[in-house]
């Protein structure tokens, strides 16, 4: 079950335009994923890619997500990190690769420019992420 929270944000993203959602991945797509790469995914994250499987947003300015199901899909191994314990889960249009953290809620952005996460570009969890998104972006919002 989506919640309420992911619906309203998926909605008002949905409003602005220039948004391409993807069909949801299912429990038992996301539970297949998590076990065949003996990871465990955000729950926030998890939460979102029931709402959206991937995706294309704020275009054309904007940011990629990957999905479980759907192409382009997460590749767990991606070199595109800074260390093992990050998975990518989407780029922005400059390249900077989105991650989550192995270990936590956590979603940062890597800045290839300085070579690291730097503070203003890490979040608490992936809806604080997508609150921020248009900030982020250098878009507004």
């Amino acid at each position: 079950m989506i919640p309420d929270e992911i619906k309203t944000i998926a909605e008002e993203l949905n409003k602005q335009g220039g948004m391409k959602f993807i069909e949801g991945a299912t429990d038992e797509q996301l539970a297949d994923f998590e076990a065949e790469h003996q990871i465990c995914l955000p729950a926030k994250y998890k939460a979102w890619l029931q709402c959206s499987d991937g995706g294309e947003f704020f275009l054309p300015a904007g940011v990629q997500f990957y999905g479980v199901a759907h192409k382009p899909i997460i590749d767990v191994d991606d070199n595109d990190r800074p260390g093992d314990n990050y998975i990518v889960i989407g780029a922005l249009a400059t390249g900077d690769p989105i991650l989550c953290e192995t270990d936590s809620e956590q979603i940062s952005i890597f800045n290839h420019e300085v070579g690291c996460i730097e503070s203003d570009e890490t979040y608490t969890d992936f809806i604080a992420f997508l609150k921020d998104m248009a900030q982020a972006l250098g878009i507004g919002g």
